[in-house]
């Protein structure tokens, strides 16, 4: 299924992004947001043919989707690792994206979140939901720009989430 995706100038679309704060850059429209992830050519394979996960994919296992494509060519080694060979970009529906924000707990422990250690591992046992944000994996002039930005104290970085199977049976 082809997905036509409007692209703008990297530049053009940079002035626009907020210059402080965690903000999620992704491709978007009303109803949807995309997002990435890497798999095995027969999953990969299944879920185009079929429109739908099934054969060999696993609801048991987390699985993290990343809203930047750049990151996640990084991340499966431009697509070359072993069972990462095929990248999907996923349509997935506004209120389940935002399902998944609202249930996200951070991977890692987060003081402005979690009043103490204890309190974040009890809401990472329990959680059906991860957030973590990683370096930017962007082109180099991009990159470039980003450590321009940074060095005016805005930081880019990208944001991915992982979800159980539970968690996506439950907004759907």
């Amino acid at each position: 299924m082809k997905m036509d995706l409007p692209t703008e100038l990297y530049l053009k679309q940079s002035a626009r992004w907020p210059t402080s704060g965690q903000h999620i850059l992704a491709q978007y429209d009303a109803d949807t947001v995309i997002v990435y992830q890497a798999y095995n050519p027969a999953i990969g394979e299944y879920a185009t043919r079929n429109k739908a996960f099934g054969g060999d994919f696993s609801y048991a296992r987390m699985s993290w989707v990343k809203p930047n494509f750049l990151w996640m060519m990084y991340r499966s080694g431009r697509a070359t690792k072993d069972g990462q060979q095929t990248v999907l970009g996923l349509r997935i529906s506004r209120p389940f994206f935002h399902g998944l924000l609202a249930q996200a707990v951070p991977s890692s422990f987060d003081t402005s979140v979690f009043q103490n250690h204890d309190e974040w591992k009890r809401a990472v046992e329990t959680s059906s939901v991860r957030l973590q944000w990683d370096p930017d994996h962007a082109l180099p002039m991009a990159r470039r720009l980003a450590d321009e930005r940074s060095n005016s104290g805005c930081e880019v970085r990208s944001w991915r989430a992982s979800a159980r199977a539970s968690c996506s049976t439950s907004l759907t």
